[in-house]
């Protein structure tokens, strides 16, 4: 056997010989539709953190789903996604209305969420529940699941192309959209309640706890490969498939876990990224501060 056969089925034989690798990719390429584009604009409204904070906050909705329907994805879903939105909702609240910064306000209500659903699970189950619950298992993801998956990646997806430009103005200059009669406020509402489904979508396969890795590193990534709007989207959705993929081929072939896995080759590859990307990478700046001084 040649050395490009011996390769081809190293990557790709996997998902040739099982159906669970299969839908476990198709899952993290859908993930990376839908998440991708998301985590782009959480970093151009330096709300990263705050992408991080949502992650946990669906906890305690998919425990409570968990305590009445066991392991069962549409009742940890929906429980999930009325959790996210919630806290969501009440971080706004207090924001506006008292003197509590947005950051603050979602770290206070995140640490609750993640307290309350830990503490959910772990009277009413085991730790193999709640190592579920927090960590997920990709590979496990049978059809129903993916089902899920690929419709919160559509609806994300359709969402984010109607309120394309409003967001995008929003992240740049809300002023100027309140002075043209943008209303700023429901696009932000509607992007909060997009980032809400994406979690849930995450939860699924990655768990609460890796959910927003597959959101945000990608998204960070970008930012050293493209500069307008639409090539940093591009940017994220690439290399969070890349990472779904080759994460999926490491823990197949190194008997590793598979969510971990794959956030860590996002992260292997945002470091990569961070240091010899074309665009204000650490790189990039050493060489444009050369060229200036010649």
């Amino acid at each position: 056997m040649s050395l490009a056969a011996s390769l081809g089925d190293w990557l790709f034989g996997p998902f040739l010989d099982f159906g669970f690798m299969r839908r476990a990719l198709v899952a993290c390429l859908a993930l990376a539709l839908g998440s991708g584009p998301v985590g782009v604009f959480l970093v151009l409204r330096r709300m990263a953190l705050i992408g991080d904070t949502m992650s946990h906050a669906v906890l305690p909705g998919a425990a409570v789903g968990f305590l009445i329907a066991g392991l069962s994805l549409p009742a940890m879903s929906l429980g999930g996604f009325i959790a996210g939105l919630a806290v969501a909702l009440l971080s706004g609240l207090a924001t506006r209305f008292t003197a509590l910064e947005e950051d603050a306000s979602f770290a206070a209500f995140f640490l609750i969420s993640l307290a309350l659903g830990v503490m959910i699970v772990s009277l009413h189950g085991n730790n193999v529940d709640l190592m579920h619950v927090l960590f997920g298992s990709i590979l496990a993801v049978d059809d129903v699941s993916l089902v899920l998956v690929a419709a919160i990646a559509t609806v994300s997806v359709l969402a984010l192309a109607l309120i394309y430009r409003p967001l995008v103005v929003e992240c740049f200059d809300p002023g100027f959209l309140r002075a043209v009669g943008g209303r700023g406020g429901a696009v932000h509402l509607v992007f909060l309640v997009l980032v809400v489904l994406d979690m849930v979508a995450g939860f699924q396969a990655l768990g609460t706890l890796m959910a927003v890795g597959l959101m945000m590193l990608p998204a960070t990534a970008a930012r050293f490969w493209a500069r307008d709007v639409w090539g940093l989207v591009l940017a994220a959705v690439l290399v969070a498939m890349v990472s779904g993929f080759v994460g999926l081929v490491a823990s197949y072939h190194g008997n590793l876990p598979s969510g971990p896995a794959i956030v860590l080759c996002a992260g292997v590859i945002h470091l990569a990224s961070l240091v010899a990307g074309p665009h204000d990478s650490l790189v990039a700046r050493r060489l444009r501060r050369r060229h200036l001084r010649a």
